[in-house]
């Protein structure tokens, strides 16, 4: 009982007086709870740069994946997807080189979904049979080919400083547009582009460019065939009766470029026939032609007229290739300087 009493009467010490609060120690009272309180609310501001890192790794790893898994479905397994097409036309990606000149996937894959889209939509074609495989090969090739051809074209263009103007891409343009005496609507026209190839406007205007930029340098390059041409004006100017065959077989015998002769049968006057049909038609019965360069750009031409009707021209012509570009194009490929990135099926 005395203990029990005793601890009931015992006097209790006073709170010592640095743990009271004051109006003195109010303010480091507060701070010390507040100090204490934020240890839980904000617990990452102590592995804030750890937070960084992190974030910057995982963002390093995930464009890798990005860039690898873009590389595998476009290198080894060749994705020729409309998605894929708009990536290689966002980032210009190389397909091949030839020469050191980038051959851009985007042109390659315009040109091959162009034809892939004619063969399924307008021909039926099934590229899961064995016809349609070889189909589906045939059109690599062509578009690789083309491709390759065009940015050899770029290359020497840039060297020799030939371009090619929107005047000239619209002329080009208007010729393709021509049906009977009509001139097709640009909107028919572009309809007519997305029906059969799906290529936009601007897309075929991009192919027409680079197709006659590679004209132009053909041209530039060949100077055998434009000596033939100047030397065969000269007689056809000199001689009103000439033998188109005949001066053929002659130029031939005497040159490393081969002109050749035919004849073209009644044609419409608008035949699309790289201009043929339209400088016949421009001339008299038994008249040459002066010597004149395709629409086609594939050479030098001179035409006589043989018979003509209101509708159609039948004329014989003679024709001086070009060569030289593709020859050189081809002596490029032979010496390794033709780089593919992807494989193409050999022609």
């Amino acid at each position: 009982m005395k203990k029990l009493f005793n601890k009931i009467t015992k006097k209790v010490d006073p709170e010592p007086l640095t743990n009271r609060i004051t109006t003195e120690t109010v303010a480091q009272h507060r701070e010390q709870i507040l100090a204490g309180g934020r240890r839980f609310k904000y617990p990452i501001q102590y592995a804030k740069h750890k937070l960084v890192i992190n974030a910057i790794i995982i963002s390093v790893a995930a464009l890798a994946a990005l860039v690898f898994v873009g590389w595998w479905q476009l290198y080894p397994s060749q994705n020729t997807s409309e998605f894929m097409y708009k990536v290689t036309k966002f980032i210009p990606l190389p397909v091949a080189y030839v020469d050191s000149q980038p051959v851009l996937y985007s042109d390659y894959l315009m040109r091959c979904l162009g034809s892939m889209h004619y063969a399924q939509q307008i021909e039926q074609t099934n590229f899961k049979t064995d016809s349609g495989v070889e189909r589906l090969k045939y059109i690599k090739q062509q578009a690789m080919s083309d491709s390759v051809a065009d940015a050899y074209g770029l290359k020497l263009a840039a060297q020799m400083k030939i371009s090619v103007s929107e005047q000239e891409i619209d002329d080009f343009m208007i010729i393709q547009r021509r049906y009977d005496k009509d001139l097709i609507s640009k909107q028919t026209f572009d309809s007519v582009n997305l029906e059969y190839f799906n290529w936009t406007r601007a897309e075929y205007r991009h192919i027409i460019k680079n197709k006659l930029i590679h004209q132009k340098v053909a041209y530039a390059v060949d100077t055998d065939a434009l000596k033939i041409s100047k030397d065969l004006d000269a007689k056809l100017v000199a001689d009103a009766n000439a033998d188109l065959k005949q001066l053929a077989s002659t130029i031939a015998l005497n040159s490393t470029v081969k002109p050749s002769f035919s004849s073209s049968g009644l044609v419409p006057k608008i035949n699309q026939d790289g201009g043929l049909a339209r400088e016949a038609s421009k001339l008299k019965k038994g008249q040459f032609s002066k010597v004149f360069k395709s629409d086609n750009g594939d050479g030098y031409y001179a035409v006589k007229l043989i018979e003509i009707t209101d509708t159609q021209v039948n004329y014989n012509y003679i024709k001086i290739p070009l060569t030289k570009f593709d020859s050189d194009l081809a002596a490029l490929e032979k010496k390794g300087k033709v780089d593919y990135l992807i494989s193409i099926p050999k022609k």
